[in-house]
């Protein structure tokens, strides 16, 4: 078997965020829905630890004692920034706003797209 560095870094991140992820996951659900009735189809939350200059921050860590600051962005901002290139890719890489959230983790030893399920109501 195959020890991908990618992989265990993605595992590492998500087990790191699960909690954050469980207290946020309605507001982001909701920012996503109201992204795309005003025509941005390709919500995407950017994560991170520290202050970045992607998106708008959408909940620093103080307000509900998180470890990560959530920020909100859509696709368009990723190709300008030039943090996605090929657009066809991505959007066949993109899942179900309804069901998933899309995540653009930016930690340390891990910068990638991620997409967690949205708990079930």
């Amino acid at each position: 078997m195959h020890n991908d560095p990618e992989l265990q870094a993605k595992a590492k991140f998500i087990g790191t965020f699960t909690k954050d992820f469980a207290i946020i996951a309605d507001t982001l659900k909701e920012a996503s829905y109201q992204l795309r009735t005003r025509g941005f189809d390709f919500p995407i939350f950017p994560i991170c630890k520290e202050t970045i200059a992607i998106g708008s921050l959408l909940i620093a860590k103080e307000e509900l004692a998180l470890d990560w600051n959530c920020y909100v962005s859509y696709l368009q901002e990723f190709e300008q920034r030039k943090l996605v290139t090929d657009t066809e890719t991505f959007k066949q890489a993109y899942k179900n706003p309804d069901e998933f959230c899309c995540l653009f983790v930016i930690d340390r030893d891990f910068m990638n797209f991620v997409f967690l399920p949205y708990p079930e109501d």
